[in-house]
C-alpha cells in the first residue's frame, strides 16, 4: 500500500471520528502541531471568513479539530495536496492526476468541512 493510499485511509478514519464526536472541546488536540502551522492555518482561515474577530475562535476551533484527527506530517501533505489540486499545467499533475492523489486531497477536503461544520464556520 503507498503511501499516499494509507494517508488516504487515515483521513476517511478521522472523518469518521469527528463526525461521531470524537473529540470534546475542552480537551488538547490529539497531535500537536507547530505555532507557526497553526497561526499560518487561522490566519488564513480568518481571511476567508471576511476578517472578523469571531472568526479568529472559530478559526482556531477548525485547526484544533484537523489537529485532533491527524498527525501533522499528514496534515502537511494532505493540506498540500488539496491546496494544488487545481494548479493548472503539467506542475500540477502530482497534486491532481492520480488516484492516490484525489483520495488524499479529497479526505482532506472533507475532513476540514467536517471541522468547518462543527466549529460554525462557512465554506469559502
Amino acid at each position: 500500500m503507498t503511501s499516499r493510499i494509507r494517508l488516504a485511509v487515515r483521513l476517511l478514519a478521522c472523518v469518521t471520528a469527528l463526525a461521531s464526536g470524537a473529540a470534546s472541546a475542552d480537551e488538547p488536540p490529539r497531535f500537536n502541531y507547530p505555532t507557526t502551522a497553526r497561526v499560518e492555518y487561522v490566519q488564513e482561515c480568518v481571511n476567508g471568513q471576511g476578517g472578523d474577530f469571531v472568526s479568529l475562535y472559530k478559526c482556531s476551533c477548525a485547526i484544533d479539530k484537523i489537529a485532533n484527527a491527524l498527525p501533522y506530517d499528514d496534515y502537511v501533505q494532505a493540506s498540500t495536496f488539496a491546496r494544488y489540486a487545481t494548479l493548472p499545467g503539467e506542475g500540477g499533475g502530482i497534486f491532481r492526476d492520480t488516484d492516490d492523489a484525489k483520495k488524499t486531497a479529497r479526505g482532506y477536503r472533507e475532513l476540514e468541512s467536517k471541522a468547518y461544520s462543527e466549529c460554525g464556520l462557512k465554506r469559502r
